[in-house]
C-alpha cells in the first residue's frame, strides 16, 4: 500500500432511484438554472423516459440537442455548442452513456472559451512531454442523467475525435458533473451489448488504476468496491435487471477510484484502436487488457493481493492464479472477442495504432513506464 500520498476528493452528489429526477429539479433550482439544455443521442431523444424528464423539468428545459455520437466526434461537439449559445443555456443535463456526458462537457468547454477546440487540446511536444492548455473561462455546469455505467460521468477529463480520427484531450475540472442522478427507468433504456461493453471498459480502467503505484487506500477502497459489482453483474445481468444501476454505481466508483492511479495502456490501446476499428471501447479492452497487464508486471506485483482479492469470485480462479490469468478467467467466461484480427484489425495497422498510442497523454500513467513504439507494437502484436 501506497503511504505517501494526497488524496483530492471533489465534491460527488450521487440521487439514486425513483425520485432521482425529481432531485434533479431540485439541484437545478438550488444553483438557479432556469435554461438547462438536454445533450444526448438520437434514440434518447425519441425514449419516453426523455418526455419524463421534460415534464418533470418542465419550464426549466431551454431545449433538446440530440448531438451526442459514439466517440464524440468534433461535428456533434460543434452541434451542440451552437445550440447551447442559440439557446443562451445556463446549464447542461447530459443524458446517455460516455458520449453524451463527454460531448456535453466539450460543448461547454468550446462555447466557453470561445476559440477552435485544437487550441484547447493537449499535445505532445517534440521532446515528447505534453502539454495542456489551461481552460481558465466560466464553464455553464453539467449534470448527468446515466443510461449505461461508463466511467465518464465522474471525471473532469474530455476526449472528442476529430474528422482525421485523431483524439484530441481536454481538461477541465469546472466541467466535472455537479451532480449524477442513477434513475431505474433510463438505465433500462439501453441495450444489453451496450451496457455489457462499458462495463467492460470500467473493468479495465478498475483493474489498471488498483494495479498503479500510485493507488492510495481511498482510491482502492472504490475500486476494489466497483470491482467486486462488476464481477457479479456480468454473471447476474442477464437475469436481474436491477443490476444495471448497481454496475452504474460501479462506473462511478471507478471513475472517482481512478482520479488517483488513473487509467493505462489498456486504456490508451482502446482510445487508438476503438475509433479506427469502430468498435466500441470495452470490447478492445477485453481483447488488450491481458496483454497489458503482462506487461506491466514487472512493476505491479505488489498490488497483486488486491486484485486477487477483488476478483475471488471469478469461474475457475485459483490460488496460484497470477493476476493476469485472474482477469483472463472472468474475460474468458464471456461473450467477446479474444484477438485484435476478430475486430478487423490487420499487421499493418499496428504501426499506426502504436504511433498514434504514443501521442495519447494518459500513456504517461502506466504504470510502467513505455519508452519507445516497438514496446507497443510488441503488446500489439501479441493481442493479434
Amino acid at each position: 500500500m501506497n503511504t505517501s500520498y494526497q488524496h483530492v476528493s471533489p465534491e460527488l452528489r450521487v440521487f439514486h432511484g425513483d425520485d432521482s429526477l425529481s432531485a434533479l429539479k431540485r439541484e437545478l433550482e438550488r444553483a438557479r438554472c432556469g435554461r438547462a439544455v438536454i445533450v444526448c443521442g438520437r434514440t434518447v431523444s425519441r425514449s419516453p423516459e426523455l418526455q419524463l424528464l421534460r415534464d418533470v423539468l418542465g419550464d426549466g428545459v431551454a431545449g433538446v440537442v440530440a448531438a451526442a455520437r459514439e466517440h464524440s466526434p468534433v461535428s456533434g461537439v460543434e452541434e451542440a455548442a451552437r445550440f447551447l449559445e442559440h439557446a443562451q443555456a445556463d446549464s447542461i443535463v447530459a443524458v446517455g452513456g460516455g458520449s453524451s456526458v463527454v460531448t456535453a462537457r466539450a460543448a461547454a468547454i468550446l462555447w466557453g472559451e470561445k476559440r477552435p477546440l485544437v487550441e484547447l487540446c493537449t499535445r505532445r511536444l517534440p521532446d515528447g512531454k505534453f502539454d495542456s492548455p489551461r481552460l481558465n473561462a466560466p464553464k455553464v455546469p453539467v449534470y448527468a442523467v446515466p443510461t449505461t455505467p461508463s466511467t465518464a460521468f465522474a471525471k473532469a477529463g474530455t476526449a472528442v475525435h476529430g474528422e482525421d480520427g485523431a483524439r484530441l484531450a481536454m481538461f477541465d475540472p469546472k466541467t466535472r458533473a455537479k451532480a449524477i442522478f442513477i434513475h431505474p427507468g433510463f438505465v433500462r433504456t439501453a441495450p444489453v451489448e451496450l451496457v455489457h461493453s462499458a462495463t467492460l471498459n470500467a473493468l479495465a480502467n478498475a483493474v489498471e488504476a488498483l494495479e498503479s503505484p500510485k493507488c492510495d487506500p481511498f482510491s482502492e477502497a472504490s475500486l476494489m468496491q466497483a470491482l467486486r459489482l462488476m464481477r457479479q453483474g456480468f454473471a447476474t445481468l442477464a437475469n436481474d435487471p436491477s443490476m444495471r444501476e448497481m454496475l452504474v454505481v460501479a462506473a462511478v466508483l471507478c471513475g472517482r477510484g481512478t482520479e488517483q492511479g488513473g487509467t493505462g495502456l489498456a486504456s490508451v490501446l482502446a482510445h487508438a484502436i476503438g475509433a479506427r476499428a469502430h468498435v466500441p471501447n470495452g470490447i478492445v479492452n477485453a481483447i488488450v487488457l491481458p496483454h497489458t497487464m503482462r506487461y506491466n508486471a514487472p512493476v505491479t506485483g505488489a498490488r497483486s493481493a488486491a486484485l486477487l482479492d477483488a476478483l475471488s469470485g471469478v469461474p475457475g480462479a485459483t490460488a496460484e492464479q497470477s493476476p493476469g490469468d485472474r482477469v483472463a478467467s472472468l474475460l474468458a467466461s464471456l461473450p467477446v472477442p479474444r484477438r485484435l484480427r476478430e475486430i478487423g484489425i490487420t499487421p499493418e495497422d499496428i504501426a499506426p495504432i502504436a504511433q498514434a498510442a504514443m501521442s495519447d497523454w494518459f500513456i504517461t500513467r502506466n504504470a510502467r513506464p513505455v519508452k519507445d513504439i516497438e514496446s507497443l507494437k510488441n503488446v500489439l502484436d501479441a493481442a493479434w
